[in-house]
């Protein structure tokens, strides 16, 4: 039998494990095999020796009680090996369906943690998100384009963003919008000639001019926008307020838009998998409806929705009949960001 092949200096793999035991297995059918083969030869001789003496006559009748002895300790051998070899079957089986089912249990485990990891990720990247719209939202040029309104103070609010924008890459625009929805600045003019334009039947600014303070703010669901070239963006809005103050009387909006397909890609693509692992495996972000909106093979992003059963829990992993083992985690959150219910999803098929 070939030694275990490790993982580091001291523990074998689970798959090792695994292999070996099947290899015991393999060597114990070979050796039973051989005992048979040597027995049955016995029994043949035995037999042999018994039709000779039974010819000698009375010259032959101490040896055919030898050959009956053979015979006899032959055939007890025989049934010993395999009473043996079925004992052991069974006992090596039981131990390989051990082995297996630790095996699957902490591969699912790790696909479990990894999908942890990479929700994690998101999370953490989007607390900075929820914490720069309601940072900004308190700038002076915001609440002074919306309180006093002017083609002036507008321009200087565009200004202000861009210099903004030039410093956080990770977002496509940010707009300034009035009470009544219009667009009054925006960073990116050049690019995305948003001025002018209405907002307010956007689900996020109806959920921003209602908010109680400025110290909230609203998220909208990951979604293609028209008004900046079909990009997919996550958009963060808050009140801009009288004076600035959380509890000041609401202005009007700002709205953050991420931008979303090149952050998401980083974290679905930067999962810890093997190359063969890679291989037969979807890394995925999907939200509280199970709709995809990241992965890591960049099928089905916002027009596929997943079907797998949390049962319940917050985390997990289930196979399918195929084998294919879906793993999860739900959202943690981060600091006071709570989490939009989405999930860190691996799908892993079998070798």
């Amino acid at each position: 039998m070939k030694a275990l092949a490790k993982t580091d200096d001291t523990t074998p793999s689970l798959d090792t494990i695994l292999a070996a035991t099947r290899s015991v297995k393999g060597t114990t059918s070979a050796r039973i095999e051989e005992i048979n083969k040597i027995t049955d030869g016995l029994r043949m001789l035995a037999l042999n020796a018994l039709i000779e003496a039974a010819r000698a006559g009375e010259n032959g009748r101490g040896f055919s009680v030898v050959a009956a002895e053979v015979r006899e300790i032959s055939t007890r051998v025989g049934s010993i090996a395999q009473q043996f070899s079925t004992e052991l079957a069974g006992q090596i089986d039981s131990l390989e369906a051990m082995t297996m089912a630790m095996s699957s249990q902490a591969a699912g485990q790790r696909l479990t943690d990894l999908a942890l990891n990479a929700i994690e990720l998101m999370d953490r990247n989007l607390y900075e998100r929820t914490c720069d719209v309601r940072w900004w939202a308190t700038d002076s040029a915001m609440v002074e384009a919306l309180a006093a309104p002017s083609p002036d103070r507008a321009a200087h609010a565009s200004q202000r963003l861009a210099v903004i924008l030039g410093a956080y890459t990770v977002y496509l625009d940010i707009w300034l919008c009035d009470r009544d929805g219009h667009v009054v600045a925006s960073g990116r003019p050049d690019r995305f000639a948003v001025a002018g334009q209405s907002v307010r039947h956007e689900p996020w600014f109806t959920r921003a001019m209602s908010l109680a303070t400025g110290d909230d703010y609203t998220v909208a669901d990951v979604a293609r926008s028209g008004s900046l070239r079909d990009a997919e963006v996550a958009t963060y809005a808050t009140t801009v307020r009288v004076g600035g103050q959380a509890r000041g009387a609401p202005l009007g909006v700002l709205a953050i838009h991420f931008d979303w397909e090149p952050q998401a890609r980083a974290i679905v693509e930067g999962v810890r998998l093997s190359e063969e692992e890679a291989g037969r495996s979807r890394v995925l972000l999907v939200d509280a409806r199970k709709r995809v909106i990241a992965s890591s093979d960049g099928r089905g992003v916002l027009t596929e929705t997943l079907a797998f059963d949390t049962g319940g829990r917050k985390a997990g992993f289930t196979r399918d009949a195929s084998g294919t083992t879906t793993a999860f985690h739900l959202t943690p959150g981060y600091e006071t960001y709570g989490g939009l219910g989405w999930y860190g999803v691996i799908q892993q098929k079998l070798r």
